[in-house]
């Protein structure tokens, strides 16, 4: 069981955690759209194939 003090510090971690990465996401989405225009389709092809893989799976086993 967890305490009221590591509960509360587990809250405020996360919430500080989140605001940090959507602060610094926000500062460089202007590096983001120059340098990885197009990476959407490598994870759309990366999705596509672990589909795939659990069809061949669940058709084979």
């Amino acid at each position: 069981m967890l305490s009221n003090g590591q509960i509360v510090f587990a809250i405020l971690f996360a919430t500080v955690f989140i605001v940090v990465i959507v602060y610094t996401y926000r500062k460089d989405l202007k590096l983001h759209q120059k340098y990885y225009k197009g990476s959407i389709w490598i994870l759309v092809a990366f999705i596509a194939f672990i589909i795939m893989i659990t069809a061949a799976k669940s058709l084979f086993a």
